[in-house]
């Protein structure tokens, strides 16, 4: 039973509505202060993860590669309208507690997106629990998404819960998917994987932080792209030059 992924979209889902419905009554202050906390703590869960590279030049192609792929599809607008005609059924459904779509919002929410449903964490976390039934990886992230949506959610509105919706059917379609992954892989690939979402999770914290725009939405591809790459480095590349 995928009960660290069940816990993960109620986290977002109640921390959205909670955030979506009392989010007038925090000050200014208050969610400017905890947003800091939570690009470190996103920074800090992708630095853990980074640590674990194996092969650097790989990982890095990677992610050269994947955001180049991530351009060129335009996933980054992509993403964002899903999230503004989102945004906009919810207007119209809870005008109380939806939020009001705005360009510096569209940029939040962009970030919202990825923080959930793209993490290296919550991808791998999902493979995990499908193949072995430890859910603590998820559940170690839910904690974070508990606050993070409650917080997001006070300037995006009830969105923020609905975004629960598409990162359980990912975080599913992983999971069923785990036993057919799973075998195909290395422990050098896993931590190559591992490192390659640190980097955009460390890339997303600084995005939160509002230090620098990264387009961590035209990254998401890098995630698929370093499986074989760190493969083919390790098998063809490294026997080469070592």
């Amino acid at each position: 039973m995928p009960v660290g992924i069940i816990v993960n979209s109620l986290a977002i889902l109640i921390g959205g509505l909670v955030g979506a419905s009392s989010g007038s009554r925090l000050s200014a202050e208050f969610k400017e202060k905890l947003n800091m906390v939570f690009s470190i703590g996103a920074m800090g869960m992708g630095i853990v993860s980074i640590i674990l590279m194996q092969n650097l030049p790989a990982v890095v192609l990677s992610l050269i590669l994947g955001t180049i792929l991530g351009i060129a599809l335009r996933l980054s607008a992509r993403i964002e309208k899903g999230g503004r005609l989102l945004q906009k059924g919810l207007e119209k459904m809870l005008p109380g507690i939806a939020g009001k779509g705005t360009q510096d919002n569209s940029a939040l929410l962009l970030t919202t997106v990825v923080l959930f449903c793209a993490s290296g964490s919550g991808i791998y976390g999902s493979i995990v629990s499908g193949i072995s039934g430890d859910h603590s990886i998820l559940i170690a992230k839910s904690i974070l998404d508990l606050f993070t949506a409650m917080i997001f959610a006070c300037t995006l509105g009830a969105v923020t819960a609905a975004i629960a919706l598409p990162q359980f059917c990912i975080f599913m379609l992983l999971f069923l998917l785990a036993k057919v992954i799973y075998p195909l892989t290395t422990p050098t690939m896993i931590s190559d994987f591992k490192a390659c979402g640190g980097l955009i999770l460390l890339a997303t914290g600084l995005r939160i932080a509002k230090i620098k725009e990264y387009p961590v939405a035209d990254m998401i591809p890098a995630m698929l792209l370093v499986w074989p790459i760190s493969a083919a480095w390790t098998a063809w590349i490294l026997p080469l030059i070592g």
